[in-house]
């Protein structure tokens, strides 16, 4: 047979034959020809087969070499973040019924599946202060370059004003989302940069609260502005600072996005993630995903089904608000155990944790000399230092004294470091920092 051809493909050889003669070559090569023959099934230069035990043992041994968050402190964050995860989250989601579950096609055997998304959404609700929310995105990018898409069928505008305190990884998403319908983009350096650029053209305005840089932007002028020219407000907030401060929905805003790794998931090389996506009821047509609803069936018994599935399979492409899938309901199944069990109190007793030690880590660095914190206002859990050398420099020097340090955003404040902290994080690691850091020459 053919190397090309499938053996599990049901085309007979005159269907192939048809189809090639359709689009203009001779054979299913014919196909490759613009890669270059070297690349075209090279030979691999793999090692000798060897034992499960041998291949355990040597992968342990590679896996020694990393110094692991847990193992030493961690102070890098930036949008990923450990926190404690209670024994009870994955119990529940190792249990097969879930491991193993799928798109819920069919609700009479999908009931658990259904509860838990219907769960997750009533949660997502309850912390963002909004109306409705979906069974849950991809993650916490995407799902804000979804919402600046939905804010452009909503009011049919195609422009979008995006803060420039919003994570730099997160614009680069939005970039690539915006780029095909052509939807112009706008930065605001500013509030008041905002409310000279904002105008009737302007779809929505998109906002990250906490910022990148970790500090709360004024919601409640933001807001304002915005509905001065019939644009919608996008929120992108972190979803444990929700339980501390005001959450969107309480500065009207239309549409609330987050990136729900916080709750219980751990950061395992950035996935998968699960993202959150709420906004006003009278939008909800417009949003995407699936929505899981309660009813009653013949018999009056409590059943769940999918009420609204804006998604490219289930209805017609060209009404579709988005591809989004399936993928993601195991990690936000995880989110929903990680609320549940921790309840209203314990999340933000979480939240409180958080921001004091944040902030007598920050009193105890800015007291250092070189050492300063050039932003200022309030912040949650994170926050920007200048440094008297390069963030480079004193990351290696961190980890040398078995130190993960912060994120580096010299680009864009200069020796700035981005450091994070969370209810994981002892005072004698904190102190620690700081001892090396006041040791640090320069």
């Amino acid at each position: 047979m053919n190397k090309f051809v499938s053996p599990y493909s049901p085309n007979t050889d005159s269907d192939r034959t048809e189809m090639l003669k359709s689009i203009g070559v001779s054979s299913e090569k014919d196909l490759f020809k613009d890669i270059p023959s070297k690349f075209v099934d090279p030979e691999l230069n793999l090692p000798n087969p060897r034992s499960e035990l041998d291949l355990h043992s040597e992968l342990y041994r590679l896996s020694r070499m990393n110094k692991t968050p847990g193992e030493i402190p961690s102070f890098l964050g930036a949008g990923s973040y450990r926190h404690f995860t209670p024994s009870a989250v994955k119990q529940i989601v190792s249990r097969g019924e879930y491991m193993t579950a799928y798109t819920p096609y069919q609700p009479e055997v999908a009931q658990g599946t259904l509860q838990t998304g219907y769960e997750f959404q009533t949660m997502v609700c309850e912390l963002t202060g909004m109306e409705i929310a979906n069974s849950g995105m991809y993650e916490g990018a995407s799902a804000l370059a979804e919402a600046a898409l939905m804010s452009v069928r909503i009011n049919k505008r195609t422009e979008v004003i995006i803060l420039n305190s919003i994570s730099p990884l997160y614009i680069d998403v939005i970039k690539t989302f915006v780029e095909a319908p052509s939807i112009k983009l706008v930065t605001a350096n500013s509030i008041a940069d905002l409310e000279s650029k904002i105008s009737s053209e302007t779809s929505c305005v998109l906002v990250q609260n906490p910022n990148f840089f970790g500090f709360m932007e004024n919601l409640e002028s933001i807001s304002n502005i915005t509905k001065k020219h019939d644009s919608l407000m996008v929120v992108s907030s972190d979803p444990i600072s929700m339980a501390l401060f005001k959450p969107p929905g309480d500065y009207d805003a239309d549409i609330v996005v987050s990136e729900g790794q916080s709750l219980g998931i751990p950061p395992s090389f950035g996935g998968p993630y699960v993202g959150i996506f709420a906004c006003k009821k009278k939008y909800m047509r417009q949003m995407p995903g699936r929505i899981v609803g309660r009813t009653t069936d013949s018999n009056n018994r409590k059943g769940f089904v999918l009420t609204l599935q804006t998604r490219e399979q289930h209805i017609r492409r060209e009404k579709a608000t988005s591809n989004i899938c399936t993928s993601v309901a195991l990690i936000a199944l995880s989110a929903t155990a990680y609320l549940g069990a921790l309840g209203k109190n314990g999340i933000r007793h979480i939240a409180e944790l958080c921001y004091h030690k944040a902030h007598y880590a920050a009193s105890r660095i800015e007291s250092i000399p070189g050492f300063s914190i050039p932003l200022k206002g309030i912040f949650f859990n994170e926050f920007v230092i200048s440094c008297p050398i390069s963030p480079k420099k004193i990351n290696s020097i961190l980890l040398e004294n078995d130190i993960i340090g912060g994120y580096n955003v010299t680009d864009l404040i200069k020796n700035g470091m981005l450091l994070s902290f969370t209810e994981l994080n002892t005072k004698e690691e904190i102190d620690k920092l700081v001892k090396i850091l006041s040791k640090i020459k320069y």
